[in-house]
């Protein structure tokens, strides 16, 4: 009797989807369901901004990737329905943002994130 494979998550189309500014593309990583929780100077630890299912996924990653900045991938590890990864991003004046993301997988796919993020001030 065979074993049935657990899609796996694809990094590559989260590089190229970060990398290249996609929000579509990252989009399609996030179950139907999918729920983030983000942490910066905006939004405490004990009050996250919470976002819950694609639309408000969509249009955060659409904010996000309309402004004049780039995004770069700096690394990522996946451990069975656990992922985190390491984003930066610099603004086109300088300012820098950082943000690490710890993930649950959901047949290859991003069920729940947390976001944590610091930039420049």
């Amino acid at each position: 009797m065979g074993t049935a494979a657990t899609p796996a998550f694809d990094t590559d189309t989260l590089r190229q989807a970060v990398e290249g500014q996609s929000p579509a593309t990252l989009l399609s990583l996030y179950t139907d369901d999918a729920e983030i929780r983000v942490v910066n100077r905006n939004a405490q630890p004990s009050h996250p901004q919470v976002l819950s299912g694609r639309n408000q996924i969509e249009a955060m990653l659409t904010d996000v990737y309309s402004r004049d900045m780039t995004h770069k991938l700096e690394g990522c590890v996946i451990q069975g329905d656990r992922a985190a990864y390491s984003e930066s991003c610099e603004y086109a004046d300088g300012v820098r943002v950082m943000s690490e993301s710890m993930i649950t997988l959901r047949d290859g796919k991003i069920s729940q994130q947390i976001i944590i993020e610091a930039w420049d001030e």
